[in-house]
């Protein structure tokens, strides 16, 4: 089993910026296809960004195009989310996702996409 733990959330004025990070642990040999999500209150679950196992494909969200970039380290077991010029409709719980690659090089957008979940980390961006 792979567990996923996020870190780096916090409290920012809008215009600045947060770099989150998704540590895997367990069984990560496998290749993973990896994502974040994010979830205001009240509101359902929504895609943010997608990375292959390899790095090679990337696909972000029309509303965080241009601000948020997705990574990995595969050295690290880690995914990490730089983002920049934060607006306060950003503010949300941040989840990490993860799941089996079976073709290379593919990622996936969808949350019914993903059978691995952390914790989630809080990002509060002020006005």
């Amino acid at each position: 089993q792979v567990q996923l733990v996020e870190s780096g959330g916090g409290l920012v004025q809008a215009g600045g910026s947060l770099r989150l990070a998704c540590a895997a642990s367990g069984r990560t040999e496998t290749n993973y296809a990896m994502a974040w999500f994010r979830q205001a209150p009240e509101k359902e679950r929504e895609f943010v960004a997608a990375i292959s196992w390899s790095g090679a494909n990337t696909y972000y969200a029309d509303s965080v195009k241009g601000r948020f970039t997705i990574s990995r380290d595969n050295a690290k077991n880690t995914v990490f989310l730089q983002m920049n010029s934060l607006k306060p409709e950003d503010t949300a719980g941040y989840y990490c996702a993860g799941r089996q690659e079976y073709y290379k090089d593919t990622f996936y957008v969808k949350v019914r996409d993903y059978d691995k979940w952390g914790q989630g980390t809080q990002v509060t961006v002020s006005s």
